[in-house]
């Protein structure tokens, strides 16, 4: 068992490994919001329980069982953001922070029935890849809005910044998963977007707006 504090942990450095590049302490206070000391202190703890490697010129990593444990703690995240959407009608910009808090109740048969109530789901809400008992998923997606040619149309498969502000601001220009986007223009004085939704007038949004959307 672990505390809640360690469960977080676990699951920051899984994400910024999925993410690519060395995984500092700097990079992970980044993510959780924490001091640099207490990452430091929950290195040193995670390293002892043999969750992490940690190397000054490398970086952080997890081992096995770190992640392990880490794609356990995602999976039941993942599947109660399915479950709050689904079967409770909370909006997309309300689950993330219910999940968060219910992601850990470790039970050995919860997120597998969970799993199987709700039909084996294969993405969460937010299109991020569920991961099985056994640790596999399917495939996440990784080509942004922004990286797409003027002129080229995409439907939205996933979202990067699942903060309750973009996901509002989403929901006013009624964006979601499988909307059609058509990327109409790219601006280049500040690389905005001008883009049609579902075919009708256009909007323009910002670059960093295009660098949150994964399409496909």
């Amino acid at each position: 068992m672990y505390t809640l504090s360690e469960e977080n942990y676990l699951k920051a450095i899984y994400r910024l490994a999925q993410a690519g590049g060395k995984i500092t302490p700097t990079a992970i206070a980044e993510s959780l919001g924490n001091n640099p000391a207490s990452v430091v202190d929950m290195i040193r703890k995670l390293t002892e329980k043999q969750l992490i490697e940690y190397d000054k010129k490398k970086g952080v990593k997890l081992t096995a069982q770190g992640l392990k444990d880490a794609v356990l703690i995602v999976r039941r995240h993942r599947l109660w953001e399915v479950f709050l959407l689904e079967k409770l009608g909370y909006h997309w910009d309300e689950i993330h922070d219910i999940a968060e808090e219910l992601e850990h109740i470790n039970n050995e048969t919860l997120a597998d029935r969970l799993d199987k109530f709700l039909g084996f789901p294969e993405y969460d809400p937010h299109g991020d890849p569920i991961p099985k008992a056994n640790g596999k998923m399917a495939k996440p997606y990784s080509v942004t809005l922004a990286a797409m040619k003027a002129g080229s149309t995409c439907h939205v498969a996933a979202v990067r910044d699942t903060s309750s502000a973009f996901l509002q601001y989403l929901a006013k220009l009624n964006i979601g998963i499988g909307t059609k986007i058509q990327l109409v223009e790219k601006i280049s004085f500040d690389n905005s977007l001008v883009i049609s939704i579902d075919g009708k007038e256009h909007t323009t949004v910002s670059q960093k707006f295009g660098d949150n959307i994964l399409v496909e």
